[in-house]
């Protein structure tokens, strides 16, 4: 299933290697901030190398204190820097899509999407530019919104194919205070990736798909016709295999 990826970071890539190829699995790599301070890019290639079945690959950039809809553009420019530094590794793992975290929350910018979008119409079309190098896509991901009005409109404004949404299921499960029938409604179109994890509205737990209240069937559903990449988002290899397990009567 080359559209099912399981999100690991790097830095845990080689601690379970083992795991990873037995089952060879798809992989969305994480790389914080920290690991691009000191990774080189013969680890990378030293990485690909080891992954002799060829997995396919999708990876998440850094995210935190990185704000690409700044308002300040000293902290765009950093956020940008970051972002650039992704790339350099996507040109080695020739990922399928890159996915970036939006940094909208209402309360910073007094429910001002308007000042959000300004900023963020600066950072990202660089960044299309760079996925269009490497011909990959980049996917934004929905964390703190608990309405899908601020991705609707920045997907508006770039009308790119490299630019799209990555829907979490988790996120919606906690943050969102309106229908998932209704970000479907505004989303679907643009989403190009799904980030798979549970859990009961109250925690980001990350648990296995199943494992919490998210109505998956809705979602599969709705997006029947679409074909995102799947990347199963739990954090133990327990909640791995069930959401393996789980999710082939969907994909």
């Amino acid at each position: 299933m080359d559209d099912l990826h399981v999100h690991v970071p790097y830095e845990r890539i080689n601690e379970n290697l083992s795991f990873i190829k037995e089952k060879r699995i798809n992989l969305e790599i994480f790389f914080s901030s920290q690991t691009l301070d000191k990774v080189e890019p013969s680890e990378i290639h030293r990485l690909y190398e080891k992954l002799e079945y060829r997995p396919s690959i999708s990876i998440h950039a850094p995210y935190m204190d990185l704000s690409p809809g700044a308002v300040d553009s000293k902290i765009r420019d950093v956020t940008i820097e970051r972002f650039l530094q992704i790339f350099d590794i996507a040109g080695i793992l020739k990922p399928k899509v890159i996915v970036f975290h939006s940094g909208y929350e209402k309360w910073k910018y007094a429910h001002r999407i308007d000042i959000w979008l300004k900023g963020s119409l600066k950072t990202w079309p660089l960044l299309i530019e760079e996925a269009e190098e490497v011909d990959t896509r980049i996917a934004i991901e929905n964390i703190f919104e608990d309405e899908p009005a601020n991705l609707k409109f920045l997907m508006d404004e770039m009308g790119s194919d490299r630019f799209g949404i990555c829907f979490d299921a988790g996120h919606f499960n906690l943050f969102s205070r309106i229908a998932l029938d209704e970000w479907l409604m505004q989303l679907a179109q643009h989403i190009i990736e799904l980030h798979l994890h549970d859990n009961n509205g109250t925690f980001d737990d990350h648990n296995a798909i199943g494992d919490g209240t998210f109505d998956f069937d809705s979602l599969f559903l709705s997006l029947k016709d679409k074909k995102p990449l799947c990347t199963i988002e739990a954090h133990s290899a327990e909640g791995v295999l069930k959401s393996i397990e789980r999710i082939k009567k969907y994909i």
